[in-house]
């Protein structure tokens, strides 16, 4: 019998009421309001990530070999963490990088860069030095004329190698030009506005110089000095005069210049040119041995004696630059702390210069141990003890060209050829920082003299 197709159609439908009534809610629902393939896809997909993102790191598989076993083991491996560098090896690397390093002077005209002022900042042994400015910026830099030759090269080298360092003078631009017709080196510096340091302690109006800024400048001194050394470069001709400052006011900073007499020695006992200013050279340079970069501490030490006095601790009788008498003092290290100079200065400084000023180079304090010291490591605890210093260099301020006039005189002699250097024999003069004591000699040699009896009149 046929059915209508309502009939049929109601059919149909009674029968899946019933299976549907039999089966689980949850089943009925998916059922009868089953989601769209689109939207499973999607959920899906938000599953997936939300797993991922709840999931740990993964960790990475190595295969190990083991010597008991026949067959391959897989263990896991921890990544290692980074350790950021310390500042020694990251100070070593830099040293490295600067002694692999080599300088290539500019063969393009320096007029190019710069503008030549006709201004001159001073004169030096080896050459001028003028002013300029840099075309682009219009910073004001100091220019150095060098005459082109092997002793330049190395002195222009060793500084531009070493002005990496706060407290050196830095070296910006080298050109290989010709300057007045001659073939030179000119060499682009930072120009030092402050002027020297024993000029600024005796210009100083702000009360006397302190033992706590002695230290102080002692320790920027000992900066680059230790720079120096640790590129196994030796200055040679520490000085107040080398020492100048960036600025004139108190943002200024202490710098050390003029590598005329560096050299560099990877060796001990490979330096023999007896290079030298007279107040500052060590024993073993004045005698036929040969000396190392410790001839740089003993330097040192006579700096500091003079930040803390004045006066240099070795000294001529007669005005030279150096004398017999002089050089036997410096050999013997025969100095004292005279008062009242001395009075008031702390034990601490005195047993730091007596290191330095030890006259056996192996037993002399090295740069390393010099900077361990409390009175330099620690300078801001140092004692502000007022100083004759600044006094005793006001003393002299007169007479102080002179003297300078005469211990070039005798660097000059030396940088001619440093394989035959010699000292020229210089006329009697006035030294400003040896006044006191040559009048006092004066005055007792004239005390010991007996006075010559009167003539008497003929009768």
């Amino acid at each position: 019998m046929l059915l209508s197709p309502r009939r049929d159609r109601d059919g149909i439908l009674a029968v899946r009421k019933s299976r549907a009534a039999s089966m689980p809610k949850s089943a009925t629902k998916w059922r009868f309001w089953r989601k769209s393939k689109r939207a499973v896809l999607e959920e899906n997909d938000q599953k997936e990530s939300k797993r991922k993102r709840s999931a740990p790191p993964p960790v990475v598989v190595t295969q190990v070999i083991r010597q008991d076993y026949d067959h391959q083991l897989l263990e896991p491996k921890i990544p290692e963490k980074k350790v950021p560098e310390t500042e020694d090896a990251i100070r070593r690397k830099t040293m490295e990088h600067l002694l692999n390093s080599r300088l290539s002077p500019k063969v393009t005209p320096i007029t190019n860069d710069y503008e030549i002022s006709n201004h001159v900042l001073g004169l030096g042994i080896n050459g001028k030095v003028v002013q300029c400015y840099d075309r682009n910026t219009r910073q004001k830099y100091a220019l150095k004329v060098l005459h082109d030759c092997a002793k330049a090269r190395r002195e222009v080298e060793l500084h531009w190698r070493a002005s990496n360092c706060r407290h050196i003078v830095q070296v910006k631009d080298v050109y290989e030009n010709s300057y007045s017709g001659n073939k030179c080196l000119l060499v682009v510096m930072e120009c030092m506005e402050g002027g020297e340091l024993f000029q600024r302690i005796q210009d100083r109006q702000d009360g006397a110089f302190t033992e706590r800024e002695a230290a102080q400048v002692m320790y920027e001194i000992c900066v680059a000095v230790k720079h120096l050394h640790d590129m196994n470069i030796t200055h040679r001709d520490l000085k107040p005069e080398n020492l100048l400052y960036s600025k004139p006011d108190i943002t200024g900073i202490l710098k050390l210049t003029d590598f005329g007499f560096a050299k560099e020695t990877h060796l001990k006992d490979t330096l023999q040119t007896p290079c030298y200013t007279p107040y500052y050279v060590a024993p073993e340079v004045l005698g036929p041995e040969k000396y190392d970069k410790s001839c740089d501490i003993w330097s040192l030490g006579v700096i500091m004696y003079i930040l803390l006095c004045g006066f240099p601790p070795f000294y001529s009788n007669h005005g030279l630059a150096i004398s017999p008498g002089m050089k036997k003092r410096i050999r013997l290290g025969q100095y004292d702390f005279p008062s009242p100079e001395w009075s008031n200065v702390s034990q601490e400084a005195k047993n730091l210069i007596k290191g330095m000023l030890c006259i056996d180079p192996a037993e002399r304090l090295q740069i390393d141990a010099v900077m361990r010291n409390n009175w330099i490591a620690k300078y801001m605890e140092v004692p502000a003890t007022p100083l004759h210093t600044g006094r005793v260099l006001r003393e002299g301020e007169e007479m102080w060209p002179e003297v300078q006039e005469e211990m070039t005189r005798s660097l000059a002699t030396m940088r001619v050829d440093y394989d035959t250097a010699c000292l020229k024999q210089l006329d009697h003069t006035n030294n400003p920082l040896l006044n006191k004591r040559r009048r006092a000699k004066q005055s007792a040699n004239n005390a010991t003299v007996p006075t010559p009896a009167s003539p008497t009149p003929a009768s």
